[in-house]
């Protein structure tokens, strides 16, 4: 048998082969993998290696990690669906806030008869802001002046209620929290976004307009209004956040009202 000899190119054709076979433009053979980018959030590769469909959404961790931390977070981050969101990190904190004055309310207030009935009466009474338009009137009576700021409490909170419940919840669209006790009381159920509460809104627009000229006995309002707002926390119809975006809006608007019509 002889043996066959192999020259100098026919070595080099066969190293040229080798290297293309091995080569990054051979489509058959499997990539590298890429390594983690430090800069991509819990070593998840980023979208710089061509991986963005594994990509954690750093956007969101302060949503997740809330809720991994304290699954009851959940319930009030988990919760924005309209045009306008606040930015995921708010949210997570926002979601934090609420729970925490959810509990308080569940430890302090919630399945006490006396608080169930003291704060559904309040929240049914404000319904409409009926609760305001009664005060308004009857103090209506007891002066021409009197009267004009009836009228225009009456006037300022139809605005109000277009402002809040007709534009700013449609931009929001928060779901309503959703209670995991039997209410002990007829409540009316809104159908409306969550964010801002409408019955702070018109509380504290409408406090802000009875404390008119008052003097310190107008502080009196204030706590009416505290009342109402914190028994849509406690009949839980809103989240706490809600609460506080509606005080906030009702003073803003108030403060407005007085400004622009004086009596």
């Amino acid at each position: 048998m002889t043996a066959e000899t192999v020259g100098p190119a026919d070595a080099a054709d066969a190293a040229d082969a080798r290297d293309a076979a091995d080569g990054p433009d051979n489509p058959g053979a499997p990539d590298a993998p890429a390594a983690p980018d430090a800069s991509s959030p819990r070593g998840v590769p980023s979208q710089r290696d061509g991986s963005a469909g594994l990509r954690a959404d750093p956007d969101r961790a302060g949503v997740e990690d809330a809720a991994d931390a304290d699954p009851a977070v959940r319930e009030h981050a988990d919760t924005w669906t309209g045009t306008v969101e606040p930015p995921p990190a708010v949210v997570g904190r926002v979601g934090r806030f609420d729970a925490t004055v959810d509990r308080w309310f569940d430890r302090a207030l919630r399945g006490r008869p006396g608080a169930d009935r003291f704060f559904y009466t309040a929240s049914e009474l404000a319904d409409f802001s009926l609760l305001w338009h009664l005060i308004g009137a009857w103090r209506g009576l007891r002066s021409a002046r009197d009267l004009r700021a009836s009228v225009r409490l009456g006037i300022v909170l139809g605005a109000e209620s277009t402002v809040v419940n007709g534009l700013v919840k449609s931009l929001f669209r928060r779901k309503r929290p959703v209670p995991d006790f039997e209410r002990p009381h007829h409540l009316r159920i809104p159908v409306t976004s969550s964010f801002p509460s409408g019955h702070a809104s018109a509380a504290f627009c409408a406090a802000t307009l009875l404390a008119d000229g008052s003097g310190p006995v107008g502080l009196a309002w204030y706590g009416v209004a505290g009342a109402v707002a914190a028994s849509r926390v406690h009949v839980k119809i809103h989240h706490a956040s809600d609460v506080l975006a509606g005080a906030a809006v009702g003073l803003a608007l108030g403060r407005v009202a007085r400004r622009l019509w004086r009596v």
